[in-house]
This record gives structure tokens, sequence and C-alpha cells, in this order.
């Protein structure tokens, strides 16, 4: 299964940008994006592993249960 990158803007759908083979790659790509990123800009860069790009805009616009705090 590939591993997408996408641009997520606050109320749009997410932008494929690319598309990678292994996570090594596509976690490097996004880390690049993010450091050429202005300070205060609202998108997101995010690494979604799935088995096509519909699936991965799927689970990007999943609302998911926040992490509890402290320790667990």
């Amino acid at each position: 299964m590939p591993y997408f990158v996408f641009k997520v803007r606050p109320f749009t759908l997410p932008e494929k940008l690319a598309e990678f083979a292994a996570f090594a790659e596509a976690s490097g790509h996004a880390k690049s994006l993010r450091a050429a990123q202005v300070a205060g800009d609202p998108v997101r860069i995010k690494v979604m592993f799935a088995e096509n790009q519909q699936q991965a805009e799927d689970l990007l616009c999943e609302i998911r249960e926040p992490r509890p705090a402290g320790d667990d």
C-alpha cells in the first residue's frame, strides 16, 4: 500500500501532493514541506497510509477522539 502526502486546509478537502511506496520517502517529503511553511500558516501537511487515494482522503476526514491527557 502506498503512502500519500496531503495538504490539509481548514474547511476544505485535502489536496494530494505526492505518493510514495516507502514511509521514509513520504516522511522526508512531508518534513521538508513543513520546514518550508511560514509561521502561522493554517495548512497542515499529513502523511496517510492507505490502499488508494480515496481511502486516504476518507481517513483524513474522519473525526477522531482526542487522546487522553496525562500518563497512560
